[in-house]
């Protein structure tokens, strides 16, 4: 039954070295004061019961004051104390192995904290303190030659000549946690320092003599001298690519994973370090091959660099697949109508906002980290008598339409290494790309700016590297991901409304909806190429639930419905909705409505007011986090707030609700299971194994409900039938899962496979997971459920079965192997999941 070459060896990169275990599915949870190791741990019976055979923690080790998340590492040495420090996740790990368990553990090797006070910090404050000279100046990507050799520190509420003039800076005398008692510079909340012998200048005098520079919070977009976390000057990132740094950031990790405490790990971002590919590498041989898996977005056919250690990435690719699988591409068109009706925006017309956002971007907030490239190529140039010639001017130009064009996160060029095929035609098509939007005059500057970032030889003969040009070439790579994270992810996303659920991390919503050939197309070449990565529907980072996009892909199916349902809303909310509220923010709201709406009626309104407020500063059309436009943010949730208590509009939405109600079940329904059973680890976000409604961070962060899922998984296993959309989706989670567990060897095994079946129907779909090429396991799923009603059912369509006999597990029946009408098979429910019975 199996493809030729569906059953391959895994590449020695991609695998896991015995003894480590590779997880067949994972449950991820975000740690915090409400959810403790030993809460952690007090669950474990339920993750055991509910098949999953991983635990997923967010990060652990020591964050910034009120952290509500652990990116922001303050202390590599220390377990979070709030989360009850390494006592703690010893204990949860010895709960978590005795029920059979691993743990997976999120690390964050890019960056840390700028904590406030920064003696949280106590690497980066000995840096303030000391310069160039502490023990951990090589910990922090700073360029001492800008900046007067001193750290921008951007904290000042005002510009540092009014600070002075208000007496806002006091020297006092502060114990300073591990330091001691000390005369330290204090801003309000903010402590720094002081530098010895300075302490009886004149305030203005001993400011100037540090080792940093306050100043206006400003000035960092333009004049920043350490490298941050895309845009965020309160993360300083970390240079993991010096082997004493990486040694020093990673020795507690390290150690619990000898130890057994934890058994796998997940990397925060490895694209915004130095060398992914070097850094990974020392991790695979530092962990002696656990199971490793990235955070890495995958634009478009991208693929996984050949030369990455790892298992896999952690499934953003895998998500807007089998999402866009769910949306009826007949949809496009209508929903494109009433998107121009509203908005103006065109169906065709996303590239163009892409590209207005990312300007924006590379000429506000990201401005320091271009200038900063166009003062390395500048220097490299001026140097080169051959090279004079190319101007600062022509070199920012470039460099700005260059960043704009790039399509991806990285092209992946080390310095002193020839560049893969793929790098250089990543960049020369993004330099064709570029060339569009400049002079002729622009064109030799860009060829040499080309040759620059390729590592190729520039100028004077033999002139391929020194240090300045390697710097180029990784600090453009690192540039181009804050621009594709800043300025798709965090904006045109935020400004495109064609069906918003397309906007996801890592979504393609020029691709407004795929096929099942599609999906089991790509299922197929990552079972041969990276066949232990993850897979999954939502994660902490998702600007929406895998719940809230099944309810908005279901408006592809219904568009002309939809279209007149909007008409309506527009017609009752009239009274109410300003002249400041523009088009793309209004057809937000009634997205964002109709995606959160449940049979319990709308989301709650401070739900509401957070998400649009979040929406409409990232979108950055109107207002923004730096320039909040109080009028009209008030003028948005003004309108929002009535139309959610509007009875015309409620009413409206409840029967939209109750139309949509069976298409929704089936693109619930349809996802998930498909989801937990292609190629790869599946991954289960805290709380949605039930239908969960959620936006964008933190509402998706919210504590779960968990003596509620305990008891539905309960009732369902003591032989209750499902009684809602609830339960239908537990049971169709936890019975994936367990199948997953129980015959694992043809999720995650070395003979495991993919194989599409034959089925005549678009609107169905089915395969089967082999071993050995032997059907063990079939899942058929229902999409666009809303055109087979208004075809009257299935009709005669029928799909192929493998041979034998066949167990569904979500309705424990019995069924025939063979040509089967459709009909029969989801009897029931819209998806089966089948198991072969043992003859």
């Amino acid at each position: 039954m199996s493809e030729p070459g569906a059953e391959r060896a895994v590449p020695e990169r991609r695998s896991v070295r015995a003894p480590h275990r590779v997880p067949v599915s994972t449950y991820r949870v975000q740690l915090g004061s409400d959810l403790t190791f030993d809460d952690v741990a007090a669950r474990v019976p339920y993750y055991s019961t509910l098949g999953v055979t991983h635990v997923y923690l967010s990060p652990v080790l020591a964050a910034a004051p009120g952290s509500t998340h652990g990116y922001d590492v303050v202390d590599h040495d220390e377990v979070a104390a709030t989360l009850g420090g390494e006592a703690g996740l010893r204990r949860l790990a010895e709960v978590a192995h005795g029920a059979g368990l691993g743990l997976v553990l999120d690390i964050v090797p890019n960056h840390m904290a700028v904590p406030t006070p920064v003696w949280h910090n106590r690497a980066l404050w000995s840096v303030l303190d000391a310069g160039p000279d502490s023990p951990f100046a090589a910990w922090f990507d700073v360029d001492w030659s800008a900046g007067d050799g001193a750290v921008l520190m951007p904290v000042l509420g005002d510009r540092i000549g009014a600070v002075l003039a208000r007496d806002e800076l006091r020297l006092v005398e502060e114990d300073v946690p591990g330091v001691g008692p000390r005369t330290v510079l204090r801003y309000h909340d903010h402590v720094f320092p002081v530098r010895p012998g300075t302490e009886q200048l004149p305030l203005a005098e001993l400011v100037e003599r540090q080792h940093y520079r306050l100043a206006y919070w400003k000035v960092a977009d333009e004049e920043l001298n350490y490298r941050r976390f895309f845009d965020v000057g309160t993360l300083v990132a970390v240079r993991v690519e010096d082997p004493e740094v990486f040694d020093a950031t990673h020795a507690l990790v390290l150690r619990l994973l000898r130890d057994g405490v934890i058994d796998g790990l997940r990397i925060d971002h490895p694209d915004g370090l130095a060398d992914p590919a070097g850094y990974l590498a020392r991790l695979r041989e530092a962990t002696d091959g656990a199971w490793v898996v990235v955070e890495k977005i995958l634009a478009g056919t991208e693929e996984l660099p050949d030369d990455w250690a790892t298992a896999g990435t952690t499934g953003y690719e895998a998500l807007w697949r089998v999402q866009q699988t769910f949306v009826d591409p007949g949809g496009a068109g209508a929903l494109g109508s009433v998107m121009h009706r509203l908005t103006g925006d065109v169906s065709d017309a996303f590239e163009d906002v892409e590209q207005g956002a990312k300007r924006e971007i590379v000429d506000g907030p990201l401005y320091a980290e271009v200038h900063r490239l166009t003062n390395l190529a500048a220097e490299i140039c001026h140097e080169d008598l051959r090279l004079r010639d190319h101007t600062w001017r022509a070199l920012e130009e470039c460099l700005v339409e260059l960043l704009v064009a790039f399509d991806r996160y990285r092209a992946y060029v080390v310095p002193g290494e020839t560049p893969p095929s793929t790098s250089v035609s990543v960049l020369t098509s993004a330099a064709r790309r570029a060339r569009r939007h400049l002079g002729a005059e622009r064109e030799a500057t860009m060829d040499v700016l080309l040759d620059l970032l390729l590592g190729r030889e520039a100028g004077s003969a033999g002139r391929t590297r020194d240090p300045r040009r390697d710097e180029l070439v990784v600090r453009f790579q690192q540039t181009c991901g804050a621009v594709m994270a800043k300025g798709v992810e965090d904006t045109a996303f935020y400004r495109w409304t064609h069906l918003v659920a397309l906007c996801e991390v890592g979504g393609e919503p020029v691709r407004f909806a795929t096929t099942p050939t599609d999906l089991t197309a790509w299922a197929a070449r990552t079972q041969a190429a990276a066949p232990l990565g993850m897979t999954t529907l939502s994660t902490h980072d998702t600007k929406r639930s895998e719940d809230t996009r099944a309810r908005l892909g279901v408006l592809s199916e219904v568009p002309h419905e939809w279209s007149a349902l909007v008409e309506e809303l527009r017609r009752v909310s009239a009274p109410y909705r300003g002249t400041l509220l523009d088009g793309r923010t209004e057809y937000l709201l009634w997205q964002t409505l109709a995606g959160t709406w449940t049979d319990d009626g709308p989301i709650t309104e401070d739900r509401l007011v957070e998400y649009l407020t979040k929406a409409v500063r990232e979108a950055k059309s109107h207002t923004s986090w730096t320039a909040p436009d109080t009028a009209y943010e008030d003028a948005v949730l003004s309108a929002a707030r009535r139309a959610r208590t509007d009875p015309a509009v409620l009413g409206l939405l409840a029967d939209w609700e109750v139309r949509t109600r069976s298409a929704v079940r089936a693109a619930t329904l349809g996802t998930k299971l498909v989801q937990l059973t292609l190629p790869g680890v599946a991954d289960v976000y805290q709380g949605t194994e039930v239908p969960d409604p959620a936006l964008v961070d933190p509402d998706n962060r919210r504590p779960v409900d968990a003596a509620d899922l305990v008891a539905r998984l309960a009732r369902l296993d003591e032989g209750a039938g499902p009684r809602g959309a609830a339960d239908e989706k537990m049971l169709v989670t936890s019975r994936a899962l367990r199948v997953r567990r129980d015959l694992a060897e043809a999720f995650i095994g070395p003979d495991a496979g993919f194989v599409a079946l034959p089925h005549s129907s678009g609107h169905s779909m089915a395969y089967a997971r082999t071993v050995a090429g032997e059907p063990r396991v079939v899942v058929v799923a229902t999409r666009l459920a809303a055109a087979v009603d208004r075809l009257g059912g299935w009709a005669d369509h029928t799909l192929a079965l493998p041979d034998g006999t066949w167990h569904d597990v979500l309705t424990d029946r019995a069924v025939a192997g063979g040509v089967q009408r459709v009909a029969d098979v989801l009897e029931r429910l819209p998806v089966a999941l089948l198991v072969r019975e043992e003859a």
